[in-house]
């Protein structure tokens, strides 16, 4: 039944089955994702909803059932009874919004995707609302990992990456609002992307990139960080592009 539902998602919501990588080595492009148990904790978060809910509308159902019941009880028409078939009927809707709700957390976790090459990374989430971010490795400015007690608990992490631009705001932390700021959420291995992360942008370093500090804007000089980024993100194209000729060429030779 499941099965049925995400076919049907997908080709409603037009949701891709997989994303495309962006540009860079294929054979250096590794694909990450959510750890299973992000899984329970996105459950265990839907059953903490899922109760508050039902307590909620439970309680606001006690006083028509008990009314009805004290009215018959009196010697009332038997017809009173027709009145519980609101709260019925509102309690059935819950029911069925929290299992369509449950189906789209499993969608969710389906259709998070962590892709990194040897220039680029894209992270893409969401399914009613679909969200992807391509970042240059030439833009990053800030690789940093945060855990949560009962992340903690479950070994898994959320990686943050902060580019050029982002001032290490703290807007967007759990989604990509925060159009400086991507995540890769609920990895159990955030230390191993974050070292191949740094391990790439070391080689951009030493293919002549420069580090931050030596590119840094000066005052007055009437360039801007986004200027910067975009020239280092041609430069890096450039380099690829020159180094797909000399193979060509010594192929042909």
């Amino acid at each position: 039944m499941y099965s049925a539902f995400r076919q049907l998602c997908e080709r409603v919501l037009r949701i891709p089955p997989e994303p495309e990588p962006p540009p860079g080595d294929e054979a250096q492009t590794r694909i990450f994702r959510a750890a299973p148990r992000f899984y329970q904790y996105l459950l265990a978060l839907w059953a903490l909803k899922t109760a508050a809910l039902l307590l909620i509308s439970s309680v606001a159902m006690v006083v028509p059932v008990v009314g009805v019941f004290a009215s018959v009880s009196k010697g009332g028409s038997q017809s009173a009874f027709l009145i519980l078939i609101i709260p019925g009927m509102v309690f059935g809707g819950i029911m069925i919004a929290r299992l369509f709700a449950l189906a789209m957390v499993r969608l969710d976790f389906e259709k998070r995707w962590y892709v990194v090459t040897d220039r680029s990374l894209r992270v893409r989430e969401g399914v009613l609302l679909v969200r992807e971010a391509t970042v240059t490795f030439a833009n990053i400015q800030n690789i940093s990992i945060s855990q949560g007690p009962i992340q903690r608990a479950l070994g898994i992490a959320d990686l943050r990456v902060d580019t050029a631009g982002g001032g290490g705001a703290t807007q967007g932390k759990h989604g990509m609002s925060n159009l400086h700021t991507v995540w890769f959420r609920g990895v159990n291995n955030a230390n191993e992307i974050r070292e191949l992360m740094q391990a790439r942008l070391r080689q951009l370093k030493d293919s002549g990139l420069g580090d931050h500090e030596e590119l840094a804007v000066q005052p007055g000089s009437g360039i801007s960080s986004r200027m910067v980024a975009a020239l280092r993100e041609v430069y890096a194209e450039a380099g690829a592009l020159r180094e797909a000729a000399a193979g060509r060429t010594r192929t042909i030779s």
